[in-house]
């Protein structure tokens, strides 16, 4: 007796959601190194940030209007979902329960340091784009706050590894080749939607981010005109 039909690659992510998470990827491991090296590698520790916060905003609205498996509806599931899933009676092409549930906390931490860092400072030659905003008391809290999710992050990107090694190792399923051709094997029928026009609205969402977070649109402080010089006489 047969068991259905074979499996067959199926479209599960689609291209936008694929360079997101190589971009965001690639802009965490920056930020992460230029704060590790200090001195004059904060600015690009904050470009990395604005890079970030702008993958972010892109994301939470592709999780609305991309394709079927980016789509947040899809994957954020109940605690009896999870529980369904540790029976191993869950089936699915996208983001498993426990998946869903590391892709949450990590948006969600990173949209943390991302939306804190253009008001933070460094107490020696950093600070925010944003800086001016708060005053220096505000800003201090408000780096506080930053570094206390930058250990969280870490220990984020150090789990979500492990789970990639363990599905490899034990469960002999890479979840990487997905994440590059946007296929892999399944039953089910492939990922829709996330055209075009989806696609623009989610980056002009994510340009008007970076630009409201760079603080280019703050006004330039005014320079006091030199002082002359009196003639004696």
């Amino acid at each position: 007796m047969s068991d259905g039909p074979a499996a067959a690659p199926v479209r599960v992510w689609d291209l936008p959601l694929r360079i997101f998470h190589w971009a965001l990827a690639l802009c965490v491991f920056g930020a992460i190194a230029c704060a590790k090296i200090g001195g004059n590698a904060m600015p690009w520790h904050g470009r990395f940030g604005l890079a970030v916060l702008g993958l972010l905003v892109f994301r939470l609205a592709w999780g609305f209007i991309g394709s079927t498996h980016a789509r947040f509806a899809d994957f954020v599931r109940g605690p009896a979902t999870i529980r369904a899933y540790l029976r191993g009676e869950w089936q699915g092409e996208g983001h498993n329960p426990l998946g869903a549930l590391s892709v949450l906390a990590m948006l969600g931490t990173l949209l943390m340091l991302a939306a804190t860092g253009p008001f933070a400072n460094d107490d020696i030659a950093f600070e925010g784009p944003l800086y001016a905003l708060v005053g220096k008391a505000l800003s201090d809290r408000i780096s506080s706050v930053h570094h206390f999710f930058e250990p969280v992050i870490l220990l984020l990107v150090a789990l979500h590894l492990a789970a990639i090694a363990y599905y490899v190792l034990h469960r002999k399923e890479t979840l990487i080749r997905p994440m590059i051709t946007g296929r892999r094997q399944g039953r089910g029928p492939s990922a829709t939607g996330g055209g075009t026009a989806a696609f623009l609205v989610a980056l002009a969402l994510a340009l008007a981010a970076v630009y409201a977070a760079s603080g280019a649109w703050l006004a330039e402080p005014v320079t006091p005109p030199a002082a002359g010089t009196t003639p004696a006489f």
